[in-house]
């Protein structure tokens, strides 16, 4: 594919503040997360572990964030749900500033937004049983009253697929997707609007991840739960979003409908995951796209753009300018010099 193709075929639109949308439920802007590391002769180092992302989710919707292991998706969810301080950035929840809320105001927001772990095995106390695991948040922020408190567990436990009788067993009792399934059921327990879904799939076989991605979108229907799904398989992510966001060491590339996303990526970084989807035909034949060279480290990123180092189609701007992240076509949006740059 030639630049001049590139171009041809995109078509570029007017730029509208969509941040502010009222249809926006979840909003994140300019978001950064730095860790600092220590120092080089007088000078902070810091891992930018998530660098100027942006976007937004609407109501009711699933939002799926991909990209290769450690380029930023899990602090990414961490950050917005303030698991770890915000160093720069917004981040709006049903039209509330999550940096401005005080610890009191937080924590009573805390029961809308919930996140579920990537792993079953770790994110589950071994000494409490499971009963008790869905139980203890409810009763810390109140959800219900005191008296209906083991009614109402048993109903969580059932419409997350579990019987009542296994309230008494302990987590290592249980298989990884039943694990998986207690950890569902603790989050949809304080009624949630919001839920980040960590990967929730990633150390389970396949069989059961369809059980998981099925009850996730169940719930979804029953109750108008908002997701941000964050996965590094793009076969899921494709059957579970409605939008998808792919990062790149820290920063967001593209963002777009799911459909716009498979049928017409536009990032070559995007191309090249796209790529690596197998298909479930032996007849075709997919075109490989071949990324050469390791990821930079995030201590030290490169100039310019950050995936210019592993890409055939980089200039000598690529290493000079970091491309804006603009929409191209309606819902489609992406950051690369090979498309107009104002």
């Amino acid at each position: 594919m030639s630049n001049n193709q590139v171009q041809t075929n995109t078509l570029t639109k007017e730029k509208t503040n969509k941040y502010d949308s009222d249809e926006n439920f979840v909003t994140v802007k300019n978001l950064k997360k730095y860790f600092p590391i220590g120092l080089k002769g007088t000078t902070r180092q810091y891992v930018k572990a998530v660098d100027d992302v942006s976007f937004t989710i609407k109501k009711g919707t699933t939002m799926g964030l991909v990209g290769e292991s450690g380029c930023g998706k899990t602090t990414v969810g961490r950050t917005m749900l303030r698991l770890y301080p915000i160093t720069e950035g917004e981040v709006y929840f049903s039209g509330k500033k999550i940096n401005d809320l005080s610890r009191k105001n937080l924590r009573k927001l805390r029961p809308r937004m919930q996140m579920i772990f990537q792993d079953p095995y770790s994110s589950l106390s071994p000494r409490m049983p499971v009963g008790e695991i869905i139980a203890e948040a409810v009763r810390e922020h109140d959800i219900v009253p005191k008296d209906e408190l083991e009614q109402y567990v048993a109903q969580v436990m059932n419409s997350c697929g579990l019987p009542y009788q296994y309230a008494r067993r302990y987590p290592h009792e249980f298989s990884g997707g039943q694990r998986q399934r207690i950890c569902i059921a603790r989050a949809v327990a304080l009624k949630p609007d919001f839920i980040i879904c960590d990967e929730p799939v990633s150390a389970l076989d396949v069989s059961i991840q369809a059980q998981i991605i099925n009850l996730l979108q169940d719930l979804q229907t029953e109750f108008g739960y908002t997701y941000l799904f964050i996965s590094h398989d793009l076969s899921v992510v494709e059957y579970i979003s409605d939008t998808i966001g792919v990062m790149y060491l820290g920063s967001l590339v593209e963002f777009g409908d799911k459909r716009e996303i498979f049928e017409k990526p536009m990032h070559p970084y995007t191309q090249a995951l796209l790529s690596a989807v197998p298909v479930p035909d032996p007849d075709f034949k997919m075109e490989r796209v071949i990324l050469e060279g390791d990821i930079p480290s995030p201590v030290n990123p490169p100039s310019g753009c950050k995936f210019r180092t592993r890409c055939k189609y980089a200039t000598d701007v690529c290493a000079q300018v970091i491309p804006q992240f603009k929409e191209y076509e309606p819902a489609h949006e992406v950051a690369c010099h090979l498309y107009p740059q104002d």
